[in-house]
């Protein structure tokens, strides 16, 4: 199902991400040499929509042009199909970022085209693997790491001072590779953004620069460091909408579950106290959000209360993620509470 190249295709440093398919006709992965043998491993456009990885590392590779890497680099270009149509997956296939080992998604070609990347990356030996994403919703430059040790925490601090601890959703590239080497996903804002790519491409300039991570704690005062504390979803039975999609009129609720503000997503990374508003439930009668702890585990009341048909916080939490686009929405979730956690 994917392609596997010793050199770079003839054009990869002029295409965007919808011209991908004009170079690379599936999946592929693509080592090249460097000065150090181990080698530093990228993953792009593991969400078609998310163009801010593929712009970051043509910007590197462009600077070495003619130039021995000082790291050897190899390069995974997730689904091209679904960055040819500007989409975060393809109806009907599953999230390339939910197929690496430990997914539920065994039996699928997806998820064996996953395993067998990670295989010739183990073989490989890695010195660090660095997953880029950008994101719908308003939300700051930062890092997730699955572990807390300071190696990954170094790596994610190179990036942002800003890291997300989660163990949930399964089957994500970084879970797969923390067994190998220090990983990190980097959540690069909205996509399109040219200040973003160069960010990231600052990012994988360092660690092929590198030579090791630092062994001791990072520092209190050069982390803010988070805990996912829940994932929220919309159940697929509830229809929901967002202020101003509709006239304000008699009927503009008429078949509606549940209603966001227009603003959602400027709540992200925003410390909201406890009984804030978050969303309205016209016909009161059920919650119509979900919640699954890192366990899995549904704690939706433990985070939210249904009063008169307003949704507020239980208690103290700080979003991120939250987007204001319905497809994804549907597709992922409508974001991730986090709670601060201290260094260790």
């Amino acid at each position: 199902m994917h392609a596997v190249l010793d050199h770079l295709p003839a054009g990869f440093l002029d295409v965007g991400a919808r011209e991908i398919r004009r170079v690379l006709d599936r999946p592929t992965l693509v080592h090249l040499p460097g000065r150090r043998g181990q080698p530093l491993f990228v993953s792009v456009l593991l969400h078609g929509n998310e163009d801010t990885g593929l712009a970051a590392i043509q910007e590197v590779l462009r600077a070495y042009a003619g130039r021995a890497l000082p790291r050897a680099l190899s390069v995974f270009v997730g689904n091209v199909g679904a960055a040819a149509e500007g989409l975060r997956r393809r109806d009907g296939e599953p999230d390339y970022n939910r197929i690496w080992p430990g997914a539920d998604t065994r039996g699928t070609p997806e998820h064996a085209m996953a395993q067998a990347v990670f295989d010739a990356m183990r073989a490989r030996g890695p010195f660090a693997a660095i997953d880029i994403h950008n994101n719908t919703g308003t939300n700051p430059h930062y890092g997730c790491v699955n572990r807390l040790d300071a190696s990954f925490l170094h790596l994610a601090t190179l990036f942002s001072r800003i890291v997300v601890h989660f163990t949930r959703p399964l089957g994500v590239l970084t879970a797969a590779f923390a067994g190998l080497c220090p990983a990190v996903a980097i959540e690069c804002g909205k996509p399109g953004s040219d200040a973003a790519a160069a960010h990231a491409a600052e990012l994988i300039d360092a660690c092929l620069h590198l030579d090791h991570f630092p062994t001791h704690p990072v520092a209190a005062h050069d982390i803010d460091l988070y805990r996912t504390v829940g994932i929220v979803r919309v159940p697929e039975r509830v229809r929901f909408a967002f202020d101003g999609q509709a006239k304000e009129s008699g009927d503009f609720l008429d078949g509606v579950d549940l209603v966001f503000p227009s603003d959602l997503d400027r709540r992200n990374f925003r410390d909201l106290p406890a009984g804030s508003a978050f969303a309205r439930a016209p016909r009161d009668a059920c919650m119509p959000i979900d919640v699954q702890d890192e366990t899995g585990a549904d704690v939706t009341d433990r985070h939210f209360v249904l009063d008169r048909g307003e949704i507020r916080l239980r208690k103290p939490v700080m979003p991120a993620m939250l987007t204001l686009d319905a497809r994804v929405i549907r597709q992922d979730c409508l974001c991730y509470l986090m709670e601060r956690i201290a260094v260790i």
